[in-house]
């Protein structure tokens, strides 16, 4: 198996499960809202942290277990946050139409929302720059940015395939009951997420 198809399949392995950033992502497609701004940040800090892990970041990172500590209080206060938002949304939400004024992000919000989701997270450090990084960063110097092309190459046919895909689930949530079951979903699975970070 070649570098780039190594790194394909261990990106694509690890980003496929549908956690907080991916559930944000899917919801911004559903409503049809900053979509590829929301890819293309997704994207590129994959690109990015995956980056730095291939240039040894995650053994600095293992020296310094307070940094991951204080990332990982901030990333389950900000998942829990979020968590008390879709759940408080499954029970109020009477209705939702993308092209609502009232229901629509704005760019800035959508943005610091995926910000959020990505930088705030443990686990997108422990994926990205330790544990995709580290298997980089054991390659041949000249086969560790093919690896990371594979990597790169796999983040980005995900998120794109999740955002600009999602509409493809519209008419299923067309119905409100639909958007209350998915509000709660990912309540729920934000709050778990919160819990089991800090535990």
């Amino acid at each position: 198996m070649n570098s780039f198809t190594n790194g394909f399949l261990v990106s694509g392995g690890l980003i496929l499960a549908i956690g907080a950033q991916n559930a944000h992502v899917l919801k911004m497609g559903l409503t049809r809202q900053h979509v590829l701004p929301t890819v293309l940040i997704c994207a590129l800090s994959d690109a990015l942290l995956i980056g730095l892990g291939i240039c040894g970041m995650g053994a600095l990172l293992d020296q310094w277990p307070r940094a991951v500590q204080i990332a990982t209080w901030a990333g389950a206060a900000f998942l829990f946050w979020y968590s008390l938002t879709s759940l408080r949304a499954a029970f109020t939400r009477r209705h939702l139409q993308a092209a609502e004024g009232d229901s629509r992000t704005s760019l800035r919000a959508a943005v610091l929302l995926i910000l959020a989701f990505t930088y705030l997270n443990p686990h997108t450090y422990l994926d990205t720059v330790v544990l995709i990084g580290a298997i980089g960063a054991h390659l041949p110097a000249g086969e560790r940015w093919i690896f990371w092309a594979g990597c790169i190459s796999a983040s980005s046919l995900w998120f794109s395939l999740l955002g600009f895909g999602a509409h493809k689930l519209a008419p299923l949530f067309a119905k409100p009951q639909s958007w209350r079951v998915l509000d709660a979903l990912v309540g729920v699975g934000m709050g778990a997420l919160a819990f089991n970070l800090v535990h």
